[in-house]
């Protein structure tokens, strides 16, 4: 049987063990890419183009999760592959919703991250009270990418993202509760129910079912 390979990008500040709950077969190759240090002041292209070298092998998959969406899809401009698949991302900027779409023109993500690691227990401990020690076991686990420069570049590179026309050949996969990017405001792509800008992690077993049909269709598959 062939030899898939598959390579994984995960979100802005997330670790590659947000895939740890995924299943696929045995013919799947699995390789899990890896947030690079940003350049100082480097752009996307050319951060791409450095990331692209830990993509060893023709015609991957490739599949991203959040910002790891947005960076898989700029992947696809070097190289050939056999599928590109984001989950709960966006295609394009007019996909942001009208509250990202207006925080990004007051140019929040430069105040961000500087607090961000001081910020996130407190307001765990406030929203989840007693469920906070979960969340922030999670939070450690999962989003260990909190380098000052590495956020700065990553929210701004988000921000700026200027990609205005849709790419045809991407399979989008959405959380119906998507808290970050609703899907109300995405077109073209198959909801999860109760997904939400987690799933990956929760809904893992929903996921690898759907990448897997995705995968081995050689047809372009219906995802409405």
């Amino acid at each position: 049987m062939e030899t898939i390979p598959i390579y994984l990008m995960p979100g802005m500040a997330a670790n590659s063990k947000i895939f740890e709950n995924l299943s696929f077969p045995a013919h799947y190759q699995l390789h899990y890419l890896e947030w690079l240090d940003p350049i100082k002041n480097e752009t996307l292209p050319n951060y791409i183009k450095r990331l692209s070298s830990q993509i060893t092998h023709e015609n991957p998959v490739l599949i991203g999760v959040s910002m790891g969406g947005i960076i898989v899809q700029e992947l696809k401009n070097l190289i050939n592959t056999r599928r590109v698949i984001i989950i709960s991302s966006i295609k394009s900027k007019n996909e942001f919703s009208p509250t990202l779409k207006f925080l990004n023109t007051l140019k929040v993500y430069k105040i961000i991250p500087f607090s961000i690691n001081n910020f996130i227990e407190p307001s765990v401990k406030l929203y989840y009270g007693k469920k906070a020690h979960k969340y922030l076991n999670l939070y450690n686990y999962y989003l260990t990418k909190r380098d000052k420069n590495y956020l700065n570049w990553a929210l701004q590179t988000v921000a700026y993202w200027n990609r205005v026309t849709v790419d045809d050949e991407i399979y989008h996969i959405q959380g119906s509760k998507d808290e970050i990017f609703p899907v109300k405001y995405i077109k073209n792509c198959k909801i999860v129910p109760n997904g939400t800008h987690i799933m990956i992690i929760n809904k893992a077993k929903t996921l690898s079912k759907l990448l897997i049909e995705i995968i081995e269709n050689e047809d372009r598959i219906n995802l409405n």
